[in-house]
């Protein structure tokens, strides 16, 4: 299982490491960055979650966290505002932004590891569990070997395309798929597939997994994916 990568981005070195060593003590990989400019040279694509400070230097984290909210590439990384900004609005604006939680300072490392694992069980996607090869999101199930898609316990009846299409986007969770790609994975043994024909088993996928369907998002000009 890959390990969950953090990072943390907060002007405050002695917070940053105090929260480095407890989160790396739970058994994740913790990067830190004293700023949002020094954020900004690391590849943020490869982190599972950002606690994100709100008043640092030049960029702030409400502007740094609208950078990466308007970025494809990094849209889905959940982030969790840490802050002595604990004024309603200012909560109301964060969560506005796309934050996944807020927590104000000052708080407690117990309080922040807790909040970290509960984003995490929301947003981690798809996992493999057991001697089954399954992707499970919550109460959606996959079971690879089976071939089988059930919603909360039932049994849902997916087509062999459609339930190709749903596990290749759960796997690439957090990605927007181009229609190349999902052609290319999906329909390889095929001559000739329109682009309608996409379209029109993501919306009976859409249709066919209940509350489910709604994390099956699309990017006009781009393609889709599944975020969760």
């Amino acid at each position: 299982m890959t390990t969950e990568r953090i990072l943390i981005i907060d002007d405050e070195e002695t917070l940053c490491e105090v929260l480095k060593l407890n989160l790396e003590n739970e058994g994740y990989d913790v990067d830190t960055a004293l700023s949002a400019e020094e954020a900004l040279k690391l590849d943020i694509r490869r982190y599972s979650l950002i606690l994100l400070d709100i008043m640092m230097g030049e960029i702030s984290g409400i502007r740094f966290a609208k950078m990466l909210k308007s970025d494809i590439g990094t849209a889905d990384i959940p982030i969790i505002f840490c802050t002595a900004r604990d004024s309603e609005d200012d909560m109301v604006k964060g969560l506005n932004l796309g934050a996944d939680d807020y927590i104000t300072k000052p708080y407690t490392i117990r309080n922040v590891i807790a909040r970290v694992k509960s984003v995490l069980r929301r947003t981690s996607g798809y996992k493999i569990t057991g001697n089954l090869n399954r992707l499970a999101v919550d109460g959606l199930i996959l079971d690879l070997d089976l071939k089988t898609c059930s919603v909360d316990g039932v049994e849902v009846k997916l087509t062999k395309k459609e339930f190709e299409l749903l596990a290749f986007l759960i796997t690439n969770k957090g990605k927007i798929c181009s229609r190349d790609q999902i052609l290319t994975n999906v329909w390889s043994d095929e001559v000739i597939v329109l682009d309608r024909t996409i379209d029109v088993n993501i919306t009976r996928i859409r249709q066919k997994i209940g509350e489910y369907g709604a994390c099956i998002i699309t990017r006009a000009g781009f393609g889709y994916g599944f975020r969760y």
